[in-house]
């Protein structure tokens, strides 16, 4: 007897960074660091010294820093408080209504066959990422997180997410095992995967995302780096992520309709569309010739 099984990897996931790749700015220069007086470019010289004199990694020095400077400014930055200061968060043109847009044209280019999913992998702070005015749009949003205690004060962290760590909720995606409690440690043939990484997208604004983007291309999937529009240093270091293979295009970080970078997706789009619709077509074929 046959299982009734139908086709599954027919969901296209578009994974993005969330600093500089969203926003023009890291989240905290929106939040935590003007409610605290800090200039942002004096805290983020002294992660660098502090990274460097420790040789810790730079996700927990600002992290602890960010404790350390709440503390002795003596504020009480609770997680409703950092949900409400998310919405001073300003994004790159055309942000706001793009998650929209590109859900419409894969439902229409498809003609419903397939499903877009948004998600987040960031290196920034979860307690914010919860208040953002777009998190309606994603499926899934990882971040770094504190521990808070019993009077609601950031303590220490409990999740960090840094460089290569983001890659591995890649794999949770892949594998559709996105609850961070159950371990994707476990075998699973590429055929039982929900998203292929063939049907990954992953949107990243730089070195910092090289990992994420190295594990996209390598297994089959698509990756963008997207820069601040005329900024010549960030043109540079998508230039050489191009040379080096780790993207397949890059483009200002303007998200308006009929932009380069939605025009760049649009054509990724429709490459994944068209192997799905292959793959959907060879997987009834084989079924059909099987004996009842």
């Amino acid at each position: 007897m046959v299982r009734n099984v139908g086709f599954k990897q027919k969901i296209i996931a578009l994974v993005y960074d969330f600093d500089g790749t969203l926003t023009p700015q890291p989240m905290q220069e929106y939040t935590v660091l003007p409610e605290l007086g800090i200039d942002s470019n004096t805290f983020w010289k002294e992660v660098d010294r502090e990274t460097r004199k420790t040789r810790g990694d730079p996700i927990l020095t600002y992290m602890r820093l960010l404790v350390e400077k709440i503390e002795l400014n003596k504020a009480h930055l609770s997680r409703k408080i950092l949900r409400k200061l998310a919405s001073s968060i300003l994004y790159y043109p055309g942000v706001e209504n793009w998650f929209d847009r590109i859900n419409n044209y894969i439902k229409q280019k498809s003609n419903g066959l397939v499903t877009p999913r948004h998600y987040i992998v960031s290196a920034g702070l979860s307690e914010i990422l919860e208040g953002i005015s777009i998190k309606k749009h994603f499926r899934k949003i990882y971040a770094s997180q504190y521990f808070f205690d019993h009077h609601e004060t950031a303590k220490f962290p409990t999740n960090v997410i840094n460089d290569t760590v983001k890659t591995q909720y890649l794999f949770r995606i892949n594998k559709g095992v996105e609850d961070t409690l159950e371990t994707i440690n476990n075998y699973m043939p590429e055929e039982n995967r929900p998203i292929p990484f063939r049907n990954i997208i992953y949107v990243g604004d730089g070195l910092t995302d090289v990992p994420s983007m190295t594990v996209v291309k390598k297994n089959g999937g698509f990756s963008i780096a997207v820069h601040k529009p005329k900024d010549k240093k960030s043109i540079e270091v998508c230039s050489k992520l191009l040379t080096a293979d780790r993207i397949d295009f890059f483009a200002p970080a303007n998200y308006q309709k009929g932009s380069n970078l939605e025009k760049e997706i649009k054509i990724i789009i429709d490459v994944i569309i068209s192997r799905i619709n292959f793959d959907k077509a060879r997987f009834d074929f084989s079924k059909s010739q099987k004996a009842p």
